[in-house]
């Protein structure tokens, strides 16, 4: 009796546990700004980039941002031309291309090294330069792609644009 008791309660408990190991996180239950972005096929998720600036500005007395379609695929070809240089560019020249394509009031985020989207938003945050595109008062409409760069040391390329 007590070995049939004693094979029950070990048959419970690995039921138990394999139910325990079914539950553990997964990365698609990870949120999305905590995504690891140095990977291959990763990209950052331009709707939760633009709900978490957008939270962020309202907090600071600026309007929201919505994601335009050609800012956000100059985003993407500015990230990529960076990975594959294997350095950020220069915002001036960026800003350049976004003002010819008719867009008022032209500003950039280009940086390296985040992993995630919460790394990148609180590096730019906390630096006064990277801060003062988050909360342009002009701005009303933004891109944003990183890009993999595997042999970089930097791994992850970031492109923030804004205009308005």
């Amino acid at each position: 009796m007590v070995g049939r008791i004693g094979i029950g309660l070990a048959g419970a408990a690995a039921l138990l546990l394999a139910g325990c190991a079914a539950d553990s996180p997964t990365t698609s239950a990870i949120p999305t700004l905590y995504l690891p972005l140095a990977n291959t096929g990763a990209q950052v998720d331009a709707q939760t980039a633009r709900d978490m600036i957008s939270a962020y500005r309202r907090n600071r007395g600026e309007g929201p941002l919505t994601v335009d379609p050609e800012l956000q695929r100059l985003a993407e070809a500015e990230a990529a031309a960076m990975a594959l240089a294997d350095r950020p560019s220069k915002a001036q020249t960026v800003k350049g291309a976004v003002g010819r394509l008719g867009y008022a009031s032209p500003n950039a985020n280009l940086s390296a090294g985040y992993h995630t989207l919460a790394e990148a938003f609180s590096g730019w945050r906390d630096s006064p330069p990277h801060n003062a595109v988050l909360l342009d008062p002009e701005a009303t409409r933004m891109g944003i792609a990183t890009a993999f760069a595997p042999g970089s040391k930097y791994k992850v390329y970031w492109a923030l644009l804004t205009a308005k």
